[in-house]
């Protein structure tokens, strides 16, 4: 619902605060009359009238990923993003930065929630609860159909590389997972003492898939460059490397290129003829690091 997060987010064309009186789940006006409207499916596209030198996912990558990442088989890394998110207050307000479909959020969502408390002084079941609220940014409004179902998330089409449409200081912690980093912005809107947890691919990610199928180099060291780039505004409370097998069908291993960018130029019939017919396993390498704002 869009006023879930109506106070961690300004106008993205004026930067003004929104209006709670014009404001709805289904329209946010800001205090300069700005509107923006919800699309049927939840999300609002802030990027209306502007371009991205970017390409969003398509539906089909999108579908893609949804297949994949629903069949659980990056699931140590949700739980690894979970479990560096569970000391956050029970009400944190988070951004997820390239969410995505938010199957990473949504496991945040969840570890947080389990913990939800009652408020002092309401009566019984009708006590209010708190819980933990999210802003959802990715430049594929297909991807964001998904997201925007999540409980206390507001969806958004933004551009990453551009500022952020959020209030300095307004979450307690920054999710990027796979996603692009523009760290100036990550440390603007994230509170002192908040959390930037970001997972990054080791070189020899999926490395048994590489000579079959087309997937991306990864150079050495991202981590140390991310901690490098990010050191001005925040120090690393943590790092971990996550190594674990992915045994994939060839409709998965389809769905794993698909999912990224080689989706954008090879045909799924393409993928498919790479996969073969037969099972195929490897071993997912990627590291997580948490830094906190200083």
């Amino acid at each position: 619902m869009l006023t879930d997060s109506l106070d961690l987010m300004l106008c993205p064309h004026c930067g003004a605060d929104w209006d709670p009186a014009a404001s709805g789940p289904r329209v946010l006006v800001c205090a300069e009359g700005h509107r923006y409207d919800a699309a049927r499916h939840g999300y609002v596209n802030f990027l209306t009238g502007r371009r991205s030198r970017f390409t969003p996912d398509t539906p089909e990558m999108v579908a893609a990923r949804d297949r994949f990442l629903g069949a659980r088989h990056y699931a140590p890394i949700a739980d690894a993003v979970a479990e560096a998110c569970s000391a956050l207050p029970r009400d944190a307000a988070l951004l997820d930065a390239g969410a995505g479909t938010g199957h990473y959020l949504a496991a945040v969502l969840d570890r947080l929630g389990d913990g939800v408390r009652a408020e002092p002084g309401a009566p019984g079941e009708a006590r209010a609860r708190r819980r933990p609220r999210a802003v959802a940014l990715d430049l594929s409004a297909h991807a964001l159909r998904r997201a925007a179902r999540l409980p206390g998330v507001t969806a958004a089409v933004w551009d990453l590389w551009r500022p952020l449409p959020l209030a300095a200081a307004s979450v307690h912690a920054v999710l990027d997972v796979f996603a692009p980093r523009n760290l100036p912005e990550f440390a603007r809107v994230t509170r002192r003492g908040g959390l930037l947890v970001a997972v990054t691919p080791l070189p020899d990610h999926l490395g048994e898939l590489r000579d079959r199928l087309p997937l991306l180099a990864v150079p050495e060291g991202k981590a140390e460059a991310l901690e490098q780039a990010a050191s001005e505004n925040y120090a690393r409370t943590a790092r971990r490397e996550l190594r674990f097998p992915v045994v994939l069908a060839p409709s998965a291993a389809a769905d794993l290129v698909q999912m990224g960018p080689a989706g954008h130029h090879t045909a799924r019939e393409d993928l498919e003829e790479m996969a073969g017919n037969e099972q195929l396993t490897a071993t997912a390498a990627v590291e997580l690091s948490v830094l906190t704002r200083r």
